[in-house]
């Protein structure tokens, strides 16, 4: 019960790293508000509570602060507290060169990557910082660390994610409250599965291709999970403005 008695909120908690975050939280003892823009997630937050856990799903639009500062009211006002806060949701955006991204296209990637995580952290920290604790675990990526040959609005909105987590963990230490990032690698979330489905030479050949690029191959969710777990939990107390990678070597090359 590494999180026993905690309030866990998820956002992006539907499918994916979001999901198997929150299904670990709630097995290590933690209370989980799933904030979504997607339906599904009502269906996540009741399947957690069928195997005994206490989930909530509160529908968010995570670029609207004023949605944003609601639903954090509401799981405040249901819980008691917010004792951590996982910044998982993320959108990958165009595949374009700089050159060819328009405007809104540009905006959008970073409406939700960057001013979601923003938002989340403004409307939580005011009540961490009363209560002197608190864990903020930003879903950041290996694309926040290197470079590469493809979606270059998601690649500036991962590394952003990444310089938010250093700064407000310096800025928030003297409160007690912790902020790290997690980068994954490649992993096999429905988003990625999807990836491959539409691969020109199949979706054997798509999981060969990106399984090869990590010496330990890909990554399941519950890997990702397992690394925010350790975060937002107090065996990480000593640990804050830390990149946790999590690419199955893939940076290591």
């Amino acid at each position: 019960m590494r999180v026993e008695g905690k309030v866990a909120i998820v956002t992006g908690g539907a499918r994916g790293i979001g999901r198997a975050s929150a299904e670990r939280l709630i097995e290590e003892g933690a209370r989980v508000a799933i904030f979504d823009v997607l339906d599904e997630a009502e269906d996540t937050a009741a399947d957690l509570r069928a195997k005994g856990g206490e989930a909530v799903f509160h529908k968010v639009d995570l670029t609207s602060g004023t949605e944003v500062s609601a639903a954090v009211a509401a799981v405040t006002e249901t819980f008691g507290t917010v004792d951590i806060l996982v910044n998982n949701a993320a959108i990958p955006g165009v595949n374009k060169l700089v050159h060819e991204i328009d405007e809104d296209e540009w905006d959008r990637v970073f409406a939700v990557n960057v001013k979601g995580v923003f938002l989340a952290c403004k409307h939580v920290l005011p009540g961490m910082m009363a209560q002197k604790s608190g864990s903020i675990v930003n879903l950041s990526s290996i694309y926040g660390l290197i470079g590469s040959k493809d979606i270059p609005p998601y690649h500036a909105t991962k590394g952003a994610v990444l310089m938010m987590t250093k700064t407000d963990a310096i800025c928030y230490a003297p409160h007690g409250i912790r902020v790290n990032a997690v980068h994954p690698g490649s992993t096999k979330t429905e988003l990625f599965m999807e990836a491959a489905e539409t691969y020109p030479d199949g979706k054997d050949a798509y999981l060969a291709m990106m399984g090869a690029a990590h010496p330990l191959t890909l990554g399941e969710p519950v890997d990702v999970a397992n690394c925010v777990l350790f975060l937002a939990s107090d065996e990480a107390r000593f640990v804050t403005g830390a990149s946790l990678v999590c690419d199955g070597g893939y940076t290591a090359q």
